[in-house]
């Protein structure tokens, strides 16, 4: 989803192993998900064709069971500095005020630095 500037401010700390991984987790509430989710794919379509760098690496989209128009999207990109990079794009810009339209609430963005990933399968 990626419509949320990455908090500025010190770079994250990677103990010297380079660049860290960074995800953005996007709280929101919506009557309206079908939009949301085209507007998304629309979106991700078009970074992907024009091969656009720090656009983001994964989106991970859920649904909070105990309110059903409450979803938390987490993004994941190579570094907070993509992040940054994708979040000073105009088509990112153009998302976020597509998708604030679509909410029924202010949305909330926690910016994350990626310490751990493992794959269970």
């Amino acid at each position: 989803m990626c419509a949320g500037p990455p908090t500025e401010g010190a770079a994250p700390h990677d103990g010297g192993a380079g660049n860290m991984k960074f995800a953005q987790i996007i709280d929101f509430e919506t009557e309206r998900i079908d939009e949301v989710r085209e507007l998304l794919r629309s979106y991700e379509e078009q970074a992907r064709s024009q091969g656009r760098g720090g656009a983001p690496v994964a989106r991970t989209l859920l649904k909070d069971r105990a309110n059903p128009n409450r979803y938390l999207a987490v993004v994941q990109f190579e570094s907070h500095e993509a992040a940054m990079a994708n979040s000073d794009a105009p088509e990112t810009n153009e998302l976020a005020q597509a998708l604030s339209a679509l909410m029924t609430r202010p949305t909330a963005y926690t910016d994350c630095d990626i310490v751990d990933h493992q794959s269970m399968r």
